[in-house]
């Protein structure tokens, strides 16, 4: 790991931890001034149980959920958000449900598909939509076209970090938002000032991480 990392933990909860690396970044939709890093919170089991429960905490008493659908390796968190959610003990308004933890299929012009399947999970069922994290809110928001043209209804979207407070008219749930990270910056590709001052892109993201250049 590059020892430039920067370790950022939640006031929330302290075991929500992500890292944060300054540069200059290429996302699929966008230029970003700061990598954040989500392996510890997806991967270690702990870490991703902790984030879990402060993510469905937010919708313990007020949200049915019957179905989440994980955008971007995030099947570990959306789990023990099941789990947290269908607990009895927690007077949860989904207290019992088998929720259901899918991932979706992109299909080669990128667009969003469930498989026959997995459809059922998603056709009248209250979907909930968890993501690592939001900077343009792009990609959530065909998530919620998705689901809504597989007759399904969005009870809720949460994300670790979402540089956006909205998508589509629903706030968006989330442990990290742009005031814990003030110099976070999103910019268009094509109106980049790092790359009008010439600055070399330090590496290329995407869901499972990131490639330096």
């Amino acid at each position: 790991m590059d020892e430039r990392f920067v370790d950022l933990r939640s006031t929330k909860n302290p075991k929500a931890r992500i890292k944060m690396l300054s540069g200059h970044f290429a996302t699929k939709n966008s230029h970003v001034n700061t990598y954040i890093d989500m392996s510890t919170v997806k991967t270690r089991h702990n870490n991703a149980r902790e984030t879990a429960r402060t993510l469905a905490d937010e919708y313990i008493t007020n949200t049915m959920v019957d179905t989440i659908v994980c955008m971007k390796n995030t099947e570990v968190i959306g789990t023990f958000m099941a789990e947290h959610l269908a607990d009895a003990s927690n007077m949860s308004m989904s207290a019992g449900n088998n929720i259901s933890v899918v991932t979706p299929e992109f299909d080669a012009t990128g667009q969003i598909l469930f498989r026959d399947n997995n459809q059922r999970m998603i056709e009248g069922k209250q979907v909930l939509i968890l993501t690592d994290s939001m900077a343009t809110g792009s990609l959530t928001m065909q998530a919620i076209e998705s689901v809504l043209y597989y007759g399904g209804t969005v009870c809720g979207i949460c994300a670790v970090f979402s540089a956006i407070s909205k998508v589509a008219g629903m706030e968006v749930k989330t442990i990290f938002t742009g005031s814990d990270l003030p110099d976070y910056h999103v910019y268009n590709a094509h109106e980049c000032p790092l790359c009008r001052e010439n600055h070399r892109l330090d590496g290329l993201i995407n869901s499972f991480g990131y490639v330096r250049l």
